[in-house]
């Protein structure tokens, strides 16, 4: 049987796939395929390439991220993410989708064609970071003569880019909705407009997905919280291994389906 995983953005709050993964790691489930968008395309990456959750994570930690971003002065953006790609290639060389591990693909959205583009093949960093941008905030990434995107505009969670390409397929989901204290600062007006845009576009996917994981505590965090990587990583773990039971039956009842 082979098992997709599909990581869906959430800025900050993406750190919690690596939590999710590393449960169901512990569960013993491999994954053959793997599909993500914005966040979930990094932490993907991480994975595709080798690195454990833990190793992931402290890759995120020590990177100073923030400190790599440039101010765009062509207004197309507040800042710009093309220093963040030397960065990346630290940790991921080959800088290839041929050199990973697992077949990755990366949802980014054309800007000026107002189209879905997957990337699965050739250069792995820029189009990763390319399925980042979330618009007003960062410039569009240029490949190819092409301005891309976050991915999450179109597709926050790319089921349908590997559904055909699996038998199964586990879905994280951390660009979780619940009841917030009032908001109070333009930026959380922005923010949680940004969030329920992408959501409305994303509850049909859900329904394709085998097994969803969607840490409800993640509601309590912003997707600029990157000060608080390992409260998210516990979430992301310790909510997907309560679900362990659940996850085992669905395994089962596609197996049986199967056979």
């Amino acid at each position: 049987m082979k098992i997709g995983l599909v990581l869906s953005g959430g800025g900050a709050r993406g750190i919690a796939h690596l939590g999710v993964i590393k449960a169901l790691q512990e569960m013993g489930i491999p994954f053959d395929q793997i599909a993500g968008t914005s966040a979930g395309s990094i932490t993907g990456a991480l994975l595709a390439q080798g690195y454990t959750p833990d190793e992931s994570l402290k890759i995120i930690e020590s990177s100073s991220f923030m400190r790599h971003l440039r101010p765009a002065w062509n207004r197309m953006g507040l800042l710009r993410l093309d220093m963040v790609v030397d960065l990346y290639r630290k940790y991921i060389p080959h800088d290839s989708f041929e050199g990973l591990k697992i077949p990755l693909h990366v949802v980014a959205v054309d800007l000026n064609a107002g189209e879905q583009v997957v990337f699965e093949k050739g250069e792995l960093i820029r189009p990763v970071l390319a399925s980042c941008c979330l618009p007003g905030i960062f410039e569009p990434m240029l490949i190819h003569k092409r301005q891309f995107v976050d991915g999450g505009v179109l597709n926050n969670l790319p089921v349908d880019v590997i559904e055909n390409k699996v038998d199964f397929l586990i879905g994280s989901h951390c660009n979780v909705l619940g009841p917030r204290k009032p908001i109070t600062s333009m930026r959380g007006v922005i923010e949680r407009s940004l969030v329920l845009a992408v959501q409305s576009k994303t509850r049909d996917r859900f329904a394709k997905c085998n097994v969803l994981i969607e840490p409800p505590q993640l509601s309590q965090y912003t997707t600029t919280d990157i000060s608080k990587a390992r409260e998210l990583f516990r979430i992301g773990h310790q909510y997907t291994r309560s679900m362990a039971a659940d996850i085992s039956k669905a395994l089962e009842r596609t197996t049986l389906e199967l056979s």
